[in-house]
């Protein structure tokens, strides 16, 4: 979904060309109509949209379901591209991109979302669940509705309980990225903050180590463990663009 047809034919094109089914919305309106008409594995989308502009349309997007989306932003527009990821956006390719940059995130963002994973164990600390195989997670009992790289950063950190953790590690780990916006890294654990704690200012479970980077610490008396788990379904991989 991009306002420049000249971009939007390009984008098209090469993920075309990478074999997946892509449909072309000119206008923010039409986006959210055709993410809701034909429920897409990923949506593309600019930030710069007539009608409405890119973020209402992934805000709007994201209340329908948790689709994955990839924002395209200008280089220069920082605070849009951390106000995407705040309200849900998987991840951002910055203007001028190459197309072939795009192809590759965008198949990252879906393997991260769908790819059939080996059954392993669930991931428990205190109140908290993680199914890494179903990609389900539980605080009390009750389902966290969290994105592709919210759920990843949570199952990282509970598998490292008590370990310091670098924003530079967690970009590579997580997201693997060699390199990056590190303010990426900030803002997913500011919205991981806002599902977990029982109080986001003053966060006991995921603690800021400053000038390092963040520490897991699991609640007194309650050890990280595991259990079994069944098998999860995966998702297809048709891109909305």
């Amino acid at each position: 979904m991009d306002d420049d047809p000249t971009v939007a034919e390009v984008v098209a094109g090469y993920l075309d060309r990478a074999g997946f089914a892509v449909e072309r919305a000119a206008d923010g309106h039409t986006a959210v109509a055709r993410a809701a008409a034909t429920q897409p594995d990923l949506v593309v989308l600019d930030l710069m949209l007539p009608g409405i502009d890119g973020l209402e349309v992934c805000r709007r997007i994201r209340e329908q379901g948790p689709v994955p989306v990839v924002m395209l932003t200008a280089r220069g527009d920082e605070d849009d591209r951390i106000l995407g990821l705040e309200i849900g956006a998987d991840d951002y390719v910055t203007k001028p991109f190459s197309p072939r940059e795009l192809v590759l995130r965008v198949e990252s963002v879906l393997r991260r979302a769908g790819s059939p994973a080996a059954p392993g164990p669930w991931l428990r600390s205190g109140p908290l669940a993680l199914d890494p195989t179903a990609r389900r997670a539980t605080r009390d009992g009750a389902e966290l509705a969290l994105t592709i790289r919210e759920f990843d950063l949570l199952a990282f950190f509970l598998r490292h309980p008590g370990r310091v953790l670098g924003r530079e590690e967690l970009m590579h780990r997580v997201w693997g990225w060699e390199f990056g916006d590190l303010s990426t890294v900030t803002v997913h654990v500011r919205r991981l903050r806002e599902k977990i704690e029982e109080d986001p200012a003053r966060p006991k479970l995921i603690s800021t180590v400053w000038g390092v980077g963040y520490r897991f610490d699991p609640p007194e008396g309650a050890a990280p463990r595991t259990g079994a788990c069944g098998d999860g379904d995966a998702d297809g991989a048709v891109a909305g663009a």
